[in-house]
């Protein structure tokens, strides 16, 4: 029998002014698509790095409306999700993702 490897885990982040809001804030360990959906009306990027890590996941700036998907290995640890454009991530437009083994 062929093993046949899982899904990656999926994970919703909905922009606003001036915050995240995530569909789960644990997914388990591995391949995961992290979503960002911008449903506010500045434009958005999402940025994320393990508490530890040195490595900075990227998302482009995003519009109001756009949907941007991206898929990354990821580790076990605490994720720090936040927005870079300006001041958005000082006003509150940050979140946590557990990644669990």
């Amino acid at each position: 029998m062929i093993a046949v490897a899982p899904p990656p885990a999926r994970v919703q982040v909905v922009a606003h002014e001036f915050s995240f809001v995530l569909s789960r804030q644990t997914i388990k360990a591995g391949w995961a698509t992290i979503e960002l959906r911008n449903a506010g009306e500045d434009a958005h990027d999402l940025r994320m790095r393990r508490v530890g890590g040195t490595r900075v996941y990227a998302w482009p700036v995003t519009q109001a409306g756009a949907v941007v998907d991206e898929t990354y290995k990821l580790l076990p640890g605490r994720y720090v999700l936040y927005c870079s454009v300006a001041n958005h991530r000082a006003l509150g437009m940050q979140a946590a993702l557990t990644v669990r083994r």
